[in-house]
């Protein structure tokens, strides 16, 4: 079954959650600094990261399932793109139309991560590559449901790689982020990027997320289990 998340609108329309969307888009930017003229897919609760590259992307489209809008409202983020509602396993959208998915809040509260996954191999590119943020689990963030960090299932960095594998992505680089304690984050302020560091030299193990940058592995075979469905957009985002 899906994991509801609640809070997400409250939690990145706070300053808190503005401080923490901070570091983890810096961390962000040092796997895909730029990304001209590409098409760029968010999938979960993204639209807060995807303005690292809306500006130079050809396309940039955030896309929230059902269940995420149902707990939170569905609303665009203001500096974000187009954000749509749609079904995650049944994404509208054509057979290799985007270059970069970023995968934010998605995976920890997929009713089926196989599904979503399999959704995700199939609108890439071919030489496409997904961004995945997923809490860690032995990190503070994932143990307490103050924050949408807090709910769904965490992953241990050897569950992520191995659950991508077996849904044909290839684990290529890793980031971590949220070293900070995930209480006091509105206090924090201009020190924050400061205990970011201090935390990724101290404890690298206790990160809030774990982020992967992966790629298709197209020599392992086309997921299996595919069926002609129909498509649809389910809802556009106000402003």
């Amino acid at each position: 079954m899906t994991t509801e998340v609640h809070g997400l609108a409250e939690f990145y329309g706070s300053r808190g959650g503005d401080t923490a969307a901070r570091l983890v888009a810096a961390r962000l930017a040092t796997l895909w600094p730029a990304l001209p003229g590409q098409s760029v897919l968010g999938l979960g609760w993204a639209a807060p990261y995807l303005g690292l590259w809306r500006a130079e992307a050809r396309r940039c489209v955030a896309l929230v399932p059902a269940h995420l809008a149902g707990a939170n409202g569905l609303r665009a983020h203001p500096e974000g793109p187009a954000t749509l509602l749609a079904e995650e396993e049944n994404l509208p959208l054509p057979d290799g139309s985007f270059d970069r998915v970023l995968l934010v809040h998605g995976l920890e509260a997929a009713e089926n991560a196989r599904r979503l996954l399999r959704e995700v191999w199939r609108v890439l590119r071919d030489d496409g590559r997904l961004m995945l943020v997923v809490p860690n689990r032995v990190g503070m963030w994932a143990h307490l449901d103050r924050t949408p960090f807090g709910h769904g299932q965490p992953y241990s960095r050897g569950q992520i790689e191995r659950l991508l594998a077996r849904h044909l992505f290839r684990a290529e680089r890793k980031e971590t982020a949220l070293f900070v304690p995930p209480y006091g984050l509105r206090m924090m302020g201009s020190a924050a990027p400061v205990l970011e560091r201090c935390g990724r030299l101290v404890c690298p193990r206790l990160a809030g997320v774990f982020i992967v940058e992966a790629e298709k592995d197209l020599f392992a075979g086309v997921p299996a289990g595919a069926v002609a469905v129909r498509r649809r957009v389910v809802a556009m985002a106000a402003r």
